[in-house]
């Protein structure tokens, strides 16, 4: 099939940080205000106590301490009572420490709790070109490694930097109440500080951001080789793959060491900058206590070199905090990037409802399953009840997948209901577009598809996939078990029907002989079973949906010749009365075809039944049908 593959791109960094991070906050206000609200409280609370334990230590020297040193005697009872207090103090720091992290962690798993949801129900609506356009493993990079980003932002970072900032303030003013002129010197050797950790964190968040996106690359070839094992080995490419990993690998073990190594350093400069200022503060305290300037003490001297260590450590922290805020908005971008793809456009209104038909001859809606459906199609009158037959229809239909590039060519066909109508060629010739058209996975450029004379863009996307069984070349089976997997078809099946189906696709010989029958649970789309038996159960799980209208993409393409001709006896008996798409590479797999499509890049060169086109001059048909027809 002619599908466009590639890469989406992946941004170095966010584009708009500011709108990226007010839209994720948008979650907290929306789902946890209450929670955040109290986590501030708890953290303007957590740094009172704090503040008030610092400040206990010039209470301590200079109430107790030098009045001990000066008179050998102090006052017993008040210092058990200023120790009992600031034990409470400390002990109240640590409850609600501990309230706001916890609260936080509530807030942040449940966040990501919503927006895994959100982006998983939202890939649900999205029309198969995106993931036609999309790697697995890029798109599974978006759920693990940029999740885990906003993890550490929603749980750590933001309530970090909000308790950093509190701190600083709150540090702040009470410095200035031990030491103006103190606290001006503080600021400039601080901003001098900051300015040059700023700097390191600006190269490092451009690292972390190079880090995501080579992640993602990883990822996305990992999935591909796993998925191709087979392939790689039947080919010998171990070696190559090992190369071409090797080299994304490095790629990203060198964006990683430099973010790394950078966030890293920022730590180290950080804390000794720090050590550095609080020495400097630490000679100028004592130099202006004993030239009397401002009112500074013993105890006011240790109390502001710990509100030094304490302003100053909450500064490194936003600083070492910075590149891992800018790795989470890319991370955060990358997932709104998928929550703001376009979901599948539907502007259907004619449903599939259950119908039964009066003495008449007439059509009436009901509740029960009477066997027999219709289209409800809403006029400006009322309504019309169209019985559903399966008569689809091509009118001069033209498609690309994308826009500069054609796959087909004034297509024209027709398949009254109950006619199996098959389709041949050689490969990319358009066999399976034509079939992912009346699903409706893509939408045509020109022309129109009826279905029992209503135009398809009509009807609405579920309602009309509901009307078509499938059964596709590459199977996929779900992790459960084997009833599980054929009642998929549909999920109110009874057992009775799930082996009633089994039996008529010729699977419930081998299920029966499997370890727990129909019980038997599946892993790992199937592996445990061959690719014929997994064909089997998708013509099972076709089977007992039961629909009006069969497309069937080289649905026997994986089973044995002895056990191909066993299993079209039971295929034939599900196409009585429906209207079959088949498509076959070779004419000897659709000889009961009431006609046969011969497709040639995009066009019908040949239609006719199986004994009109064995007629044909072999010269004519052969570049559209291969060496498989000259076989026939």
């Amino acid at each position: 099939m002619n599908r466009p593959h590639g890469k989406q791109r992946i941004k170095q960094k966010p584009k708009n940080a500011k709108n990226t991070f007010f839209r994720l906050m948008s979650y907290i206000r929306k789902y946890y205000l209450v929670h955040f609200i109290l986590v501030i409280v708890f953290i303007f609370a957590a740094a009172y106590c704090s503040v008030q334990g610092t400040l206990f230590l010039r209470t301590f020297l200079d109430d107790y301490v030098v009045p001990f040193i000066g008179t050998g005697s102090f006052d017993e009872s008040g210092l058990l009572k200023a120790i009992l207090g600031v034990c409470v103090i400390y002990l109240l720091y640590a409850l609600f420490a501990y309230a706001w992290n916890r609260l936080m962690v509530t807030v942040s798993n449940g966040i990501l709790n919503k927006i895994r949801q959100e982006m998983f129900n939202h890939l649900q609506t999205l029309p198969l070109r995106y993931f036609d356009t999309n790697t697995h493993g890029e798109l599974m990079s978006r759920f693990t490694n940029d999740t885990d980003t906003l993890r550490q932002l929603l749980s750590q970072t933001i309530p970090q930097f909000i308790s950093s900032i509190v701190t600083i303030v709150s540090v702040a003013l009470s410095m200035i109440m031990l030491s103006w002129q103190l606290f001006i010197i503080t600021v400039v050797m601080l901003i001098v500080t900051v300015n040059i950790s700023g700097r390191i964190a600006t190269r490092s968040g451009k690292y972390f951001a190079q880090q995501q996106k080579e992640l993602g690359k990883a990822n996305g070839y990992i999935e591909e080789m796993i998925e191709g094992q087979k392939v790689v080995k039947v080919f010998c490419r171990e070696e190559k793959c090992s190369q071409e990993f090797r080299e994304l690998n490095n790629s990203l073990c060198d964006a990683a060491t430099r973010a790394v190594g950078l966030s890293n350093i920022m730590g180290p400069v950080s804390n000794n900058l720090g050590h550095a200022v609080y020495a400097i503060t630490a000679m100028l305290g004592c130099l202006f206590s004993i030239m009397g300037i401002g009112s500074m003490t013993l105890g006011s001297i240790a109390s502001y070199l710990q509100f030094t260590k304490q302003f100053n450590q909450p500064i490194n922290q936003i600083m070492q905090q910075f590149a891992n805020v800018i790795s989470a908005l890319a991370g955060a971008e990358r997932i709104f990037e998928v929550m703001d793809e376009e979901s599948e456009v539907d502007k259907g209104k004619v449903t599939l409802v259950r119908c039964q038909k009066m003495d008449d001859g007439t059509l009436a809606e009901c509740d029960e399953y009477t066997g027999h459906w219709a289209w409800k199609h809403p006029h400006d009158e009322g309504f019309e009840l169209v019985e559903l037959k399966g008569d689809v229809q091509f009118h001069d239909v033209d498609f690309g997948y994308v826009s500069d590039k054609q796959v087909l060519y004034g297509v024209n066909m027709y398949a009254h209901p109950g006619e199996k109508l098959a389709f041949v060629g050689a490969t990319g010739a358009g066999k399976t577009t034509i079939t992912n058209l009346i699903n409706r996975f893509y939408d045509i450029q020109k022309g129109q598809i009826t279905y029992d004379g209503i135009d398809i863009k009509l009807i609405k996307k579920a309602d009309l996939r509901r009307s078509l069984g499938i059964v596709l070349q590459d199977t996929h089976l779900f992790t459960g078990t084997v009833a599980d997997n054929i009642r998929y078809g549909k999920l109110d099946a009874t057992m009775d029907e799930v082996v009633a189906a089994a039996k008529l696709a010729n699977a419930d010989y081998f299920i029966r002989h499997l370890p727990q029958g129909y019980d038997t649970v599946l892993t790992n789309d199937g592996a445990s079973l061959s690719q014929g038996q997994r064909q089997l159960l998708a013509i099972a799980r076709a089977a007992i949906a039961n629909p009006p209208v069969l497309i069937l993409d080289e649905a026997t393409s994986s089973i044995d010749t002895h056990t191909e001709a066993i299993v079209q006896e039971g295929m034939d008996k599900l196409m009585e009365g429906r209207t079959v798409f088949c498509i076959a590479h070779r004419l000897s797999t659709v000889r009961n075809s009431d006609c046969i499509m011969v497709l040639d890049h995009g066009r019908i060169i040949e239609r006719g039944s199986h004994d009109d086109l064995i007629a044909k001059p072999l010269k004519h048909l052969r570049p559209a049908l291969g060496s498989s027809f000259a076989q026939e």
